[in-house]
């Protein structure tokens, strides 16, 4: 009674409840699955007992599972971590949703997901008064003497897979060994004992099943199964109860999603040497399917990639020997890691390989798009605008729009930067380098007041990088004060772009004397052909205040619009906000 008292206040205090079966939003939490009917009913009965919202489903696998749920995808968040740290469902339990269930076999008699009810239909449990560690003694099928007997045909990895088992259920803690010592007889009269057997410390055969078949849940929840790729060269067991095989796009086997899960898969496979494989580790780094956060190592004629965020989890791993680089990725939901470190270990356990490699040819008839690699989307920023660089060290000016909130701030794709100084009034941002650069060229501020009706010109990337190099757009200086007459910032008659804003505005001796900002953001919308830009006055204060010492211009005469051209490229950055 005092735990069924405890999940309920937990589901009150934090505002949760079941949703509707037929939400697409149902969520489930996985704590247990059985082969046998009658089994999975009795356990269901006895989480029934002690915790709400408990269902059971025969799977494709012909297992038969007990969920609880449906919640929303935040709440069976929360009801998992909560559960699992009070030691109510097993430490093994994770997500699932409703496309992996099929007739319902629990609550007896219930359909909430008009998929059809088990038969043939069997009488209702008896309620024994249980809690979930542990039902009435279950009968034994083997006596101690017999279970020794059953326990010496095993084979060293059998022993070994029951100690891992143990380990995984939180019964184990000793060296995996496969040698049945005094701590393994311990655990395994712990896992008896709580489990509702004897505690004899000698599983017995349908015991050991028992064990391994928890231990295994995961893996059968997403149809863990050996696939052979004769074309990739590659060996290995993959989840296809949640992917396919799609096709291939050299050096890739992709494997898309056939669930709500929304996991996917490659296989890598292509001839190359240990400067191929940098090649690619350097590729899968700019793709979207490895986030930014997580370890990574290239070492020798191996690496490995992990990345976390934006909702996945990736893992990349792969090997040069013999001249062929082989390998494999998986891209998994963030909130189920107890699952997808299963899987992950199982394919890695499992992986092996032939002479065989994929053709480089294969896919080449696949549609070509320039932020695709091999039919994988290349990670792009989140904003890009410009900028440009005032000192030797590679001190950079740009528009705060192109900083704000982002995980991180790069130039030109690679060149990391952070915010050193920011005018949030003027919407100016200072950019301090991570290492020293040496820009080709830096900014000159003309000393004089620009006057109006006077020839101008902006560097910036346009499209935001899509053009591969900055352009400039000539206009005209109409105002010497902004639209409200404050003063710092200048009227443009320019066409701007928005990737043009934070770029530097020339005079015609190559000089700086502003730079562009963005289009107010207050409800206004200027005419296209007017712009705003602050004045190199004000850009030399944010400087001094980041402390940093602008260079000033010389006289000089007009130059040449090779020579600013040239002058604006060797200047002008492309800054790029990341989430």
């Amino acid at each position: 009674m005092t735990r069924i008292i405890s999940a309920l206040l937990f589901l009150l205090l934090f505002g949760i409840r079941a949703v509707s079966a037929q939400q697409d939003a149902g969520v489930w939490v996985q704590v247990e699955a059985h082969p046998s009917l009658r089994e999975a009913q009795e356990r269901a009965q006895a989480y029934a007992n002690v915790l709400p919202d408990v269902n059971g489903f025969r799977l494709n696998s012909g297992w038969y599972a007990i969920v609880i749920g449906p919640y929303l995808r935040s709440d069976a968040d929360q009801v998992l971590r909560v559960y699992r740290a009070e030691g109510q469902i097993p430490a093994d339990s994770y997500i699932t949703f409703t496309s992996a269930m099929g007739q319902q076999f629990w609550p007896i008699g219930a359909n909430i997901l008009n998929r059809g009810v088990v038969t043939p239909p069997v009488d209702p449990i008896p309620q024994p008064d249980l809690n979930v560690s542990g039902l009435s003694p279950k009968p034994t099928d083997e006596t101690r003497s017999q279970a020794l007997q059953s326990e010496r045909l095993l084979t060293a990895q059998e022993r070994r897979d029951l100690q891992t088992a143990l380990q995984a259920a939180g019964f184990y803690n000793a060296t995996i060994d496969g040698a049945f010592g005094q701590g393994t007889r311990r655990s395994m009269g712990e896992w008896q004992r709580f489990n509702g057997y004897e505690a004899t410390g000698v599983l017995t055969s349908a015991q050991r099943k028992a064990l391994m078949d928890d231990y295994n849940a995961p893996l059968i929840s997403v149809g863990m199964q050996r696939y052979s790729d004769s074309q990739a060269g590659i060996d290995l067991d993959l989840p296809l109860g949640i992917l396919t095989f799609d096709r291939y796009e050299a050096p890739f086997a992709h494997f898309e999603s056939t669930s709500d899960l929304g996991a996917t898969a490659l296989l890598i496979s292509q001839e190359g040497d240990r400067a191929t494989l940098r090649a690619l580790y350097e590729v899968m780094q700019s793709l979207k399917i490895v986030p930014l956060n997580g370890p990574r190592e290239l070492r020798g004629d191996r690496f490995t990639l992990e990345g976390r965020g934006n909702g996945i989890v990736s893992y990349t791993e792969a090997t040069q020997k013999d001249g062929q680089i082989k390998g494999f990725t998986l891209v998994w939901p963030e909130g189920d890691d107890a699952r997808r470190a299963r899987v992950l270990a199982a394919i890695k356990a499992s992986f092996s390989t032939n002479g065989a490699v994929l053709d480089s040819g294969a896919g080449a008839d696949a549609d070509q798009r320039i932020d695709l690699v091999s039919g994988l989307q290349i990670r792009t920023p989140r904003l890009s605008r410009s900028g440009f660089f005032t000192d030797a060290n590679g001190t950079v000016l740009t528009v705060s729009e192109a900083t704000d909130s982002c995980t991180r701030i790069t130039l030109n794709d690679d060149q990391e930067v952070q915010v050193a100084w920011a005018d949030a009034d003027l919407g100016v941002a200072v950019l301090r380098p991570r290492r020293t650069l040496a820009p080709i060229n830096i900014a000159e501020f003309s000393a004089d007041r620009p006057r109006i009706q006077s020839e101008v010109a902006v560097s910036g990337f346009s499209y935001e990088g899509a053009l591969g190099a900055p352009t400039l757009t000539y206009g005209q200086i109409t105002d010497v004060r902004g639209l409200n007459g404050e003063d710092g910032v200048k009227r443009l008659a320019l066409a701007a772009q928005p990737g043009d804003a934070g770029g530097p505005v020339f005079d015609d001796a190559g000089q700086v004397v502003g730079m562009l900002l963005p289009t107010p953001s207050d409800g206004r919308t200027l005419p296209a052909s007017v712009s705003l830009a602050a004045t190199a006055e004000r850009l030399n204060k944010v400087l001094e205040q980041a402390g940093v010492s602008g260079q000033p211009g010389q006289v000089s005469a007009g130059i040449s619009p090779n020579e600013l051209s040239r002058r604006a490229n060797g200047m002008t950055v492309l800054v790029h906000c990341w989430d």
